[in-house]
């Protein structure tokens, strides 16, 4: 399991860093720890960027298809991300084996601001959902 719960996650009864709407506890925290895995591919989107938001790295590689997983992943800890806006979904539901998701996040390095717009690619095996890769 993924340790959530380090000094970047919020209480579980806090909102969700996804934007979703709901709480912490009751949206992406359950994938995000390993106690649930994302139905759809947007789902796995939002747990992927509360991922990065937390810290969470080890979910973001188990969460990375084999196929275009690196070895390794070193989060920018300068970066801190504040605002996800998910704009466009294809496909990626639960009977999908394929989705996409095209998404601003908006992030604070150094009292910078700054986005990440991506379209990020899903692929469905044997139930569960991986990101396989994004265009930018």
């Amino acid at each position: 399991m993924t340790t959530v719960d380090g000094p970047l996650a919020p209480s579980p009864d806090e909102r969700c860093p996804c934007l979703s709407g709901d709480v912490f506890g009751a949206c992406c925290r359950r994938f995000v720890s390993g106690e649930a895995q994302a139905p759809t591919a947007v789902q796995l989107m939002r747990s992927r960027y509360t991922a990065f938001a937390t810290g969470a790295a080890e979910y973001l590689l188990e969460t990375w298809h084999p196929s275009t997983r690196p070895p390794a992943l070193d989060l920018d800890a300068a970066l801190r991300w504040y605002r996800l806006d998910i704009v466009r979904i294809e496909r990626g539901g639960p009977l999908d084996t394929a989705g996409s998701v095209e998404f601003v996040a908006r992030y604070r390095s150094d009292g910078d601001r700054g986005e990440l717009h991506e379209t990020s690619r899903f692929t469905r095996e044997r139930g569960r959902w991986y990101y396989i890769d994004g265009d930018v």
